[in-house]
């Protein structure tokens, strides 16, 4: 049985780009004969039967943009999605917004419909489900179409493309270094499940700043959230369990939450306890305290996901498959819920 083969590895064989293979199949006269006759040769010894994706591929341009996020729940993806449409407007371009709503499924059934025809290219951050699964097949198929995609924020390395991100390890390495230069030496972690992305690294982070200060890794300081809809129980027994001195999140959902914690258990913030979250958005400048916080600046990543997009999407050379991530600069945010000792 002849291997199944895909518009960019014919284009690979022939060492032609994909826009030429995709037009010798549909008998663009734009393609000499010979090249159309040797595509289509190839084709047929191969098998090859172009999917729903393959055929909306560049029979026309959308000039429209698809994006998937897994949640709205974070002001962080709300400001990436400010930042694309900032960008992709000044360039012509619309954009789709959809939510995976962290399942794997949702997000195949999102990417098949915006792929068959309504877009031109995906800028997506993966679903938590997708990272459990580690099954990129209907990302890396509609790549292998030809269809550009964009990673930001939780990517995974298993899947070639063009991805923006922040050095989530570094981070948060540098914001439990700040609690530790304050004086605190009984940091917590509240934290997400391992397998995703950039919950791992920065719980690597915390890792890393506590052993290179020569603290003690204690995992009884360290809660794994799975479900951010029910994490006020977990924090709550963090705290009211273990004599702790600052807490390192995650998110500022997780921070705001163990403010709310302290609170129930009379600890105050910051004199008591001093608390940083991740991502710099509405809760942590209006919570009170307001929250210290690492910024991610979501506008940045969203802005710069777009123009990568558009780049690939308008790159006359489509042999290039040199992808790039762009790594966006963090910085902390010093408010009201850290205090020196």
């Amino acid at each position: 049985m002849k291997r199944k083969v895909t518009l960019k590895q014919i284009a690979k064989e022939l060492d032609v780009s994909i826009s030429t293979v995709s037009k010798s199949l549909r008998d663009s006269s734009e393609i000499s004969e010979d090249t159309r006759l040797k595509v289509k040769a190839f084709a047929k010894l191969y098998n090859y039967k172009p999917n729903n994706i393959a055929l909306s591929l560049k029979n026309k341009r959308t000039k429209t943009i698809g994006i998937i996020i897994p949640e709205i729940v974070h002001h962080f993806f709300a400001t990436v999605i400010s930042g694309i449409e900032q960008v992709a407007n000044e360039n012509g371009y619309n954009v789709i917004v959809c939510l995976s709503d962290e399942s794997f499924d949702k997000e195949v059934i999102n990417m098949e419909m915006l792929a068959n025809g309504s877009i031109d290219g995906f800028i997506m951050s993966l679903s938590k489900e997708t990272q459990l699964k580690k099954d990129f097949h209907h990302i890396t198929e509609i790549i292998n179409q030809g269809m550009p995609v964009v990673m930001f924020d939780r990517i995974s390395n298993d899947i070639l493309c063009d991805k923006v991100i922040i050095d989530d390890e570094f981070a948060a390495y540098s914001a439990v270094q700040h609690l530790i230069n304050k004086g605190f030496r009984k940091v917590a972690l509240i934290t997400t499940v391992d397998y995703v992305s950039v919950g791992k690294l920065r719980t690597d982070g915390y890792r890393h700043a506590l052993r290179d200060n020569n603290i003690a890794v204690d995992e009884n300081l360290i809660i794994k959230i799975e479900d951010i809809d029910h994490c006020a129980e977990a924090i709550e027994a963090l705290i009211g369990n273990h004599a702790i001195d600052a807490i390192f999140a995650v998110n500022e959902l997780f921070a705001v939450t163990a403010i709310k914690a302290a609170n129930k258990f009379n600890i105050k913030v910051p004199e008591q306890l001093s608390v940083i979250g991740f991502t710099d958005g509405i809760i942590s400048k209006y919570s009170s305290p307001s929250i210290t916080t690492v910024s991610q600046n979501g506008i940045k990543m969203g802005g710069k996901a777009a123009k990568m997009l558009i780049e690939r999407l308008e790159m006359e050379d489509e042999e290039e498959e040199h992808y790039k991530t762009e790594v966006i600069e963090t910085h902390l945010v010093e408010r009201e819920s850290t205090l020196s000792l």
